[in-house]
């Protein structure tokens, strides 16, 4: 069966999801969790700040998986956010190109699909060697909706940085970036460089990479272009025609990167897949975390860096989990909840109308309730922090819980309609 949070844990989340400062810069990889400033409060739950396995498993329920090699993995409900079983899940490690949900989860907001860019040289000064890339000519012009399929489907770090530079420039976009990982409470995370390439200093971890993908996938256009199979891409500059003029630009098919959506020899595309995103660098190795649904059910599950296989190991220890998750979620209890962003509980807190005279509690704006907290009334400046709230804020956190954006339904018929639309192989 499906959980709701429970006041114990929305009282064990309650540090670290109103009361918490923005996180340090990360210097290294180190399996520190996130934590409030005691050091005793986990993002998420204590046990998910724990190292090795961590599962509950209840009667019937299947063991987790052999032989998954990967230095950190999570698995969670998508719409609830219960996290059904991690390991190492705030270790902090290199993300690779899976940073690129951060980028895409912060930028898509910001530009209508259609707005052109025109492609500068300098735009893509400081490119690391060896970038992935999805053909960006100088001096010509590509959509919005161009550049987020190069982003997401050829994993083009000359598409991040064109973004980038609409964005204001690099600076300015690794604070934004920086900032938004702040407010969604992914406090494992360091950004350098927005395209996921190596930097001193740059992290993630598998919890923090699953709560991105998750806010991300509230977007229809961020699930559109992760779900993407393939399209065409504007070419380079045209030759001109035997007249001098320039001929038209031949555009020219990208396919996703995505090995559990399209295949690859030897792994069949995971049925009901709809994203999200893959990465490999040397430093993070593979790094994948992907959406699936079955029946009524949507998964997250996100792999770091398998020590063992072949650049494919990433995806079948990510579908060896998915498909434990699909059968054990109602024979578990979870280990730790994705937590809400703190702009959210603080826009939570501000709907939350509080009585002044009966001594009950709060009661949202809608109308849902926050029973059974105990809470004395409170001013709205009280929810967010004074002293005396901490009560109401518990209830304000259990009400942000319950007001789980509807995933499932968006994204049911992703697959289908993927598989409609698509050019034949």
């Amino acid at each position: 069966m499906r959980h709701s949070l429970t006041l114990p844990l929305a009282a064990a989340l309650l540090p670290a999801a109103v009361l918490l400062p923005a996180a340090a810069p990360a210097t290294a990889a180190t399996a520190a969790p996130s934590a409030s400033s005691d050091d005793t409060t986990v993002i998420g739950g204590e046990r998910l700040g724990l190292p090795g396995p961590q599962v509950s498993l209840g009667p019937g329920a299947p063991e987790l998986p052999e032989d998954i090699s990967s230095r950190a993995w999570i698995v969670a409900d998508a719409e609830t956010g219960e996290v059904l079983a991690a390991h190492n899940a705030h270790r902090r490690l290199a993300p690779a190109s899976t940073l690129k949900m951060l980028f895409a989860d912060t930028l898509i907001p910001k530009f209508d699909a259609d707005e052109v860019y025109t492609a500068e040289p300098e735009h893509f000064v400081g490119m690391g060697a060896g970038s992935s890339a999805v053909g960006i000519a100088d001096h010509q012009t590509y959509t919005v909706e161009d550049l987020w399929h190069g982003v997401f489907l050829a994993s083009g770090n000359d598409a991040v940085h064109a973004l980038t530079a609409m964005n204001g420039g690099m600076e300015a976009t690794v604070a934004e970036l920086n900032e938004r990982a702040a407010d969604l409470q992914a406090l494992d995370t360091h950004v350098v460089s927005p395209d996921g390439y190596d930097a001193e200093g740059q992290t993630s971890s598998a919890y923090d990479l699953t709560l991105i993908a998750r806010d991300g996938l509230k977007n229809e256009d961020f699930r559109r272009y992760a779900a993407t199979v393939r399209t065409e891409f504007p070419g380079g500059a045209p030759e001109e025609d035997e007249d001098g003029k320039p001929g038209e630009r031949e555009p020219y098919q990208v396919q996703s990167t995505n090995r559990l959506l399209v295949g690859d020899r030897g792994l069949e595309p995971y049925e009901g897949v709809a994203g999200v995103k893959n990465g490999y660098t040397t430093n993070a190795g593979h790094t994948f975390t992907g959406v699936a649904e079955r029946g009524d059910r949507v998964l997250l599950v996100t792999c770091m860096n398998p020590s063992e296989g072949d650049s494919l190991q990433v995806y079948r220890e990510t579908a060896a989990l998915f498909d434990w998750g699909f059968e054990a979620a109602d024979h578990i209890e979870p280990v730790g909840e994705l937590v809400p962003p703190l702009s959210e509980i603080e826009a939570a807190a501000r709907e939350a109308s509080v009585s002044e005279d009966d001594g009950k509690g709060i009661t949202p704006v809608d109308g849902a309730t926050a029973a059974g907290t105990g809470a004395r009334p409170a001013s709205v400046g009280t929810v967010l922090g004074v002293t005396g709230g901490a009560l109401v804020l518990m209830a304000v956190a259990a009400y942000v819980f319950h007001r789980r954006h509807p995933l499932p339904a968006a994204l049911q018929q992703l697959p289908e309609r993927l598989r409609r639309s698509a050019p034949p192989r």
